[in-house]
């Protein structure tokens, strides 16, 4: 289990709009027969580059595994059918790559994308755009305003 962050760091939906378009661009020209936004906080990203990449095939694959800014197990709430050919998967941020291992068990074929990455997640993801230090909880644009409570 990961340890509390210390620092935040605040996103503004400018922010991360700007650095999902990148992934957006990134992803341009690649095969891609659907997108898989994983819920809920990939939902976003995924819309975006649905739409950047005109996109309309669009899945979700619900994993829980975090408790207010705690890390622990990844548990699989509703998963998607096959093997992940053609399928890119989008989460906002790979951290400890819990989420990570278990849409590779699920999805082998799939190649997988997130917006932000921590250093001891960044390997287990295909792309991303921006690597953020380990000890920091990145407050995103749909969180603000709430206070992080227990079950996330």
């Amino acid at each position: 289990m990961a340890a509390s962050p210390t620092h935040s760091l605040v996103l503004s939906w400018d922010e991360l709009h700007r650095d999902t378009r990148t992934l957006a661009c990134r992803l341009a020209g690649s095969k891609i027969a659907g997108i898989v936004g994983v819920a809920r906080s990939g939902l976003v990203p995924a819309a975006i580059i649905a739409r950047k990449l005109n996109i309309r095939h669009v899945d979700t694959i619900c994993i829980a595994s975090y408790e207010g800014t705690i890390q622990g197990e990844a548990a699989l709430l509703k998963g998607i059918e096959g093997d992940g050919e053609g399928i890119l998967v989008v989460d906002d941020l790979v951290d400890t790559g819990v989420t990570a291992h278990l849409i590779r068990d699920l999805l082998p074929k799939a190649y997988i994308a997130t917006v932000y990455a921590k250093p001891i997640g960044r390997n287990d993801v295909d792309t991303f755009v921006t690597i953020v230090s380990k000890d920091t909880w990145i407050v995103f644009p749909w969180e603000q305003g709430e206070p992080v409570r227990a079950g996330g």
